[in-house]
């Protein structure tokens, strides 16, 4: 918080900072004869600080997390990260309803991918309540584009030799080339669908995105004009339509460059469609997840404002 105060004289109030730490043992057995166990460590640090100016007060914040305590991005940073976010939030306004590009954040990104293996979940999938159903071996990203699992990563926040069923779990990917190739799969949820268990029990162990050589800048640059989003509200998602919209704060690009700081505004689109336009991912991986991303930039989608 020191260091936050420091960084900038509109910081007025810090809302909290929060240092955790956790070391623990899962041991897994069933009636199948399996049993196995690992061994998890896992330390955060996070820092929300209120920034007073322009007739408004903005909140932002900024966290490190990793399964080794010592390779935490240090307090001070974190802090002066956190003051930088906020203050650079004053002056926020809503812009005219429009049909533009817009840029996910990569913190955001992962949320995209996140809502994409939902739908391609067994559960969703069996009960009908997905806007991927029967969708194996179809186009669903661009060609470049490939997701995949690699469960087996050392030091990776979603490792994990093992499923929830207590199968083994593999590298495979979900996409590839664009296209399909393999659901989420429970043994449970396998068998409503008639299908082998992919290992999947509990979800996703470290999903990594196809990515390019550009940096968040350089998409700001490609994107020319639209909105980049750094801030997401609500859940609105239909996971059996697809269709998508939701509150969403960030900056409005002009020329390549940042002009302003956007707020009170709603982006909306379909999710097949937007999977379809995705131009380009960044570099600038999120390594705090299990969804390994960088920035994502859709061609088009609708942002309501004033």
């Amino acid at each position: 918080e020191a260091a936050a105060f420091e960084a900038d004289s509109r910081i007025k109030n810090a809302d909290g900072t929060t240092l955790s730490t956790h070391q623990g043992c899962r041991v897994y057995g069933n009636s199948n004869g399996f049993i196995g166990g690992s061994a998890s460590t896992r330390h955060s640090l996070s820092c929300v600080m209120i920034a007073e100016g322009d007739g408004q007060m903005q909140r932002d914040y900024w966290y490190d997390v990793n399964c080794q305590g010592e390779l935490l991005m240090d307090a001070a940073t974190i802090g002066k990260r956190a003051a930088e976010r906020a203050a650079r939030r004053l002056g926020s306004r809503p812009v005219p309803t429009c049909e533009v590009p817009v840029l996910f954040s990569a913190e955001l990104a992962g949320g995209l991918f996140g809502s994409f293996l939902g739908a391609i979940s067994g559960g969703n999938l069996y009960r009908k309540s997905s806007f991927l159903l029967d969708a194996m071996g179809q186009q669903i990203f661009p060609e470049w584009l490939t997701l995949d699992e690699r469960p087996h990563l050392m030091r990776a926040m979603g490792s994990s030799s093992f499923d929830n069923d207590g199968l083994a779990t593999y590298a495979k990917p979900f996409i590839k080339d664009g296209e399909l190739v393999s659901y989420i799969l429970s043994t449970y949820s396998g068998r409503k669908l008639g299908l082998p268990s992919t290992a999947n029990a509990g979800g996703v162990h470290n999903l990594f995105v196809t990515h390019g050589d550009e940096d968040q800048a350089a998409l700001i640059r490609r994107m020319g004009r639209g909105l980049f989003v750094t801030e997401l509200m609500g859940s609105g998602l239909n996971m059996v339509t697809g269709d998508y919209s939701r509150g969403a704060a960030g900056f409005w690009v002009e020329n390549g460059e940042i002009q302003f700081p956007v707020q009170e505004v709603t982006i909306a689109g379909n999710m097949r469609d937007m999977f379809k336009q995705i131009v380009a991912v960044g570099n600038d991986l999120e390594l705090r997840s299990n969804i390994r991303t960088g920035s994502v930039l859709i061609e088009r989608m609708t942002v309501a404002g004033s």
